[in-house]
């Protein structure tokens, strides 16, 4: 492996066209050696066979993505919620990865309250927390970008996933430092470094903003380079936090998954080395 890429990470949805197999024998090919995967393909293809099929690979799983989705006000809803991410921290820990990464959720039908929401999500954590440490398992709760606080992520920014996390031990609740979701934010500098200091970054993840955004901004991600992200910048000050964790890209875009997952792959390599490194 390259020193250069011995810290890159591929996340799954970035080459969403290739299956789990083609994904794992394509990183091995391209002399990268780490992995972030996602809950449905890896139930798809058999938690267990993943978990066989990666380690026969020599591939390390940086993240699982994704937990979360606990702001429901109806106490069924938040117990079935409450089932499921346990679920996630066992597959996480089958994975042998120790990082779960959680989108919180959105708001409610009918609900406008996002601090109450984001409440909620406090009490989640409360019991998933000791739960997900028992199994060797972090959990990483990841801002997104405040376009996605109605109906995906009540939680927009570093400051408040911070303010979630630091009610518990950092082994058990950390954050994602996502650059397409904070780049924007001028608070985010200090926030890294805030994460850093109390060792809260559990996941470092990168990809590229770009204007117009699609009709389906899920799929709005840009390939490294192609946007106004400054990747530099953002790695200089994760790391000077101490930092020294992988790097992932994860991009979801809908011509990136049209294209030859090899030429891909090779593609999001160079661009890393370009634009990160």
């Amino acid at each position: 492996m390259s020193t250069a890429l011995s810290r890159l990470s591929i996340n799954q949805e970035t080459i969403k066209q290739w299956s789990l197999p083609e994904l794992t024998e394509g990183c091995v090919k391209a002399g990268i050696g780490q992995v972030g995967l996602w809950r449905a393909p890896v139930q798809e293809y058999g938690v267990e066979r993943a978990a066989q099929l990666v380690k026969d690979a020599g591939l390390t799983v940086t993240s699982l993505c994704r937990g979360g989705f606990l702001t429901a006000v109806d106490p069924a809803e938040q117990a079935r919620a409450l089932d499921d991410n346990r679920a996630a921290v066992d597959e996480a820990a089958a994975l042998s990865t120790d990082t779960l990464v959680l989108v919180s959720g959105g708001l409610p039908a009918g609900e406008k309250d996002l601090y109450a929401a984001r409440e909620r999500i406090a009490d989640a954590l409360g019991e998933l927390g000791p739960y997900a440490q028992g199994r060797g398992v972090r959990l990483a709760i990841e801002p997104l970008h405040p376009m996605f606080a109605s109906d995906r992520c009540v939680v927009s920014t570093l400051s408040q996933a911070l303010d979630l996390a630091e009610r518990f031990p950092a082994e058990q609740v950390g954050v994602v430092v996502d650059a397409y979701h904070i780049w924007w934010d001028d608070q985010a500098p200090a926030q890294i470094a805030r994460a850093g200091a109390g060792g809260r970054i559990h996941s470092f993840q990168l990809a590229d903003w770009i204007t117009p955004l699609p009709a389906g901004v899920l799929v709005g991600r840009g390939q490294l380079g192609d946007g106004c992200v400054d990747f530099r910048a953002m790695r200089r000050q994760v790391e000077a936090t101490g930092f020294d964790g992988p790097i992932e890209v994860e991009i979801f875009n809908e011509d990136l998954w049209a294209r030859d997952g090899a030429e891909v792959l090779a593609e999001v390599a160079s661009r890393y080395l370009e634009h990160a490194c």
